[in-house]
């Protein structure tokens, strides 16, 4: 993905407080921004959609907002799930962080939820009951039906953990951006506190995680402090409850 980018170095004085322990990864989770589907409460899965005004807006205006200290100060990094929600997502974070590149990490995508695709949430129930029974279900092995592409629960979380600990270990004692979905995040979450619920997983919303000794900590998660200037959906994600 070649774009010209500024030089940092010339343009930024970084804040000399910022660094990241030697031992420890620091990845920060953001959610993509707003879409068209997101804004009609359509089911995405993997099928393809548009940020809109808002979702654009609040891609610049997170890494924007934290310019001078925090998360978003000197990421050696920026990896995306593949599906252009994310990447657009990432470009325009990227280029506010001065990072080169985005890197497309498919395993990153967002959990294929077989005939749901497509549908708005209110008819979920409806036109696919089954689907729609497996996917709120508690039995985390159980794939949505009617599609030999769905996925479980449980693999969802694998391959979400696993992109994570190679993103992990590629960067030791750096800090990383990762650009992914609410499904993803809500997966991250849950393997690694083990708890019964990520609540609502907002657009644009950040979560900061690090690996130290192989062993996750969340350092803050679902903040949308910074999108105070554009807005967001009070009505995020959230796996665990029937709309």
């Amino acid at each position: 993905m070649g774009h010209e980018w500024i030089d940092a170095e010339k343009e930024f004085k970084w804040s000399e407080d910022v660094k990241v322990e030697s031992e420890v990864t620091e990845i920060v989770l953001v959610r993509h921004g707003e879409t068209t589907w997101n804004a009609a409460r359509r089911i995405q899965g993997q099928i393809e959609s548009e940020l809109n005004e808002v979702g654009q807006k609040q891609a610049v205006a997170i890494a924007e907002s934290d310019t001078r200290s925090s998360v978003f100060i000197r990421p050696v990094a920026v990896y995306s799930s593949d599906l252009k929600r994310a990447k657009d997502t990432a470009l325009m974070i990227a280029k506010t962080c001065f990072c080169p590149e985005v890197t497309e990490v498919p395993d990153l995508k967002e959990r294929h939820v077989g005939s749901l695709q497509g549908l708005y949430w209110t008819e979920g129930a409806e036109k696919e009951p089954e689907a729609y029974s497996a996917f709120f279900s508690s039995q985390n092995d159980l794939e949505i039906p009617l599609r030999p592409a769905s996925t479980s629960f449980d693999q969802l979380c694998d391959r979400s953990m696993n992109a994570l600990e190679k993103i992990a270990k590629k960067h030791k004692g750096k800090r990383v951006i990762v650009v992914t979905h609410g499904g993803v995040l809500r997966a991250i979450y849950l393997r690694i506190t083990q708890a019964s619920s990520a609540g609502k997983l907002l657009n644009a919303s950040v979560n900061v995680v690090h690996l130290r000794h192989k062993k996750w900590i969340i350092d803050s998660w679902s903040d949308v402090s910074r999108l105070s200037s554009v807005g967001f959906l009070q009505r995020g994600f959230d796996g665990d409850a029937k709309p």
